[in-house]
């Protein structure tokens, strides 16, 4: 099954990556716990935007590819994470 880091992760990760990114452009390296929550939020939609669009596009490779993979079992393992997901990110809101 997937493995998502948790939320203290991820908010660690996000901070450092907006500093680099903010030194990088030549804008200080000061981030806000607002900037910071934004882009929380925005990756977990996309995150399960993503788990969504995959599932739906193994269901549609199990019809028509040739290649030899288990598609469905792949569609299952990523609806099974967005429907895991869902209920938390849903309740997600832009501060």
């Amino acid at each position: 099954m997937l493995s998502i880091p948790n939320r203290e992760f991820q908010i660690q990760w996000l901070r450092a990556y907006l500093e680099a990114y903010k030194e990088f452009k030549g804008q200080g390296s000061e981030v806000s716990d607002n900037e910071v929550e934004v882009l929380y939020v925005q990756v977990n939609q996309f995150a399960l935007a993503s788990h969504f669009f995959w599932g739906l596009w193994a269901l549609i490779q199990t019809k028509y590819s040739t290649i030899d993979f288990d598609y469905l079992g792949y569609a299952v393992v990523r609806f099974t994470q967005y429907f895991k997901m869902k209920p938390e990110v849903t309740a997600l809101s832009l501060p």
